[in-house]
């Protein structure tokens, strides 16, 4: 394994694992057992860099009726559906977006939900301004923006002891027509966008996941170790 540099002095370890393409359904498989980890000390705080193939999915504030495909369409895109545990609205994971999972434990001086969901923006803030992108938030509501397009979506899940789990979705290349098959976390008045899209030029998903690793660091005070 490999150690991130630049780590602050007495920091704690964040185990980085890159997982490729994994479904959505044994995702949620694995972040249950290692929530469980977490929760008895038997693992560091782990965040889970990975892509998804489609699937929309339903957190605990989802609309039916933000869902605009009918099962039959679904199944003829190769789209699954699942019920999730995080909060949130529908959103959209597949190929080209970079989704995230941290199995953090937020104790002893992280126990505040709002600053968690703040501190996950700025990192993908500053992962945008790695690409030369100004991103940033938007009044009342949760996500990372250019201009007045998501490029990252967030719902996350907080369970007992303070052990975090989900996370975030940063369109890299994403193939957006698919987000045509929802209404993205319930909003209708905003657009979607992706790093590649924005650039005009292909990204490296490799690139994203190392800058990913390096501002999760820096937000979050850890000292990342990668597979």
């Amino acid at each position: 394994m490999s150690e991130t540099i630049d780590a602050p002095a007495g920091a704690r370890t964040m185990q980085v694992r890159h997982l490729g393409r994994i479904s959505y359904g044994d995702a949620l498989v694995l972040q249950a057992e290692l929530v469980k980890q977490r929760r008895a000390g038997e693992i560091p705080d782990t965040l889970l860099l990975l892509e998804h193939p489609h699937v929309i999915t339903l957190g605990s504030g989802s609309h039916d009726e933000n869902v605009l495909v009918t099962p039959e369409e679904r199944a003829e895109r190769g789209i699954e559906l699942f019920d999730t545990g995080r909060g949130g609205d529908v959103t959209y994971h597949g190929p080209g977006q970079l989704v995230g999972y941290p199995i953090f434990d937020l104790k002893p001086d992280r126990q505040d939900l709002h600053r968690y969901l703040r501190d996950i923006e700025e990192a993908l803030i500053g992962v945008l301004s790695d690409f030369g992108l100004a991103g940033g938030r938007v009044e009342g509501l949760t996500g990372v923006w250019v201009d007045d397009r998501k490029l990252a979506a967030i719902g996350v899940r907080v369970s007992s002891g303070w052990i975090t789990s989900h996370g975030f979705a940063l369109n890299v290349t994403t193939d957006l027509s698919f987000f045509g098959t929802i209404i993205p976390c319930g909003i209708r008045d905003h657009g979607v966008g992706s790093i590649s899209g924005e650039l005009g030029r292909p990204v490296e998903m490799a690139e994203v996941e190392a800058s990913a690793v390096r501002w999760f660091q820096r937000i979050f005070e850890r000292r990342a170790v990668e597979d």
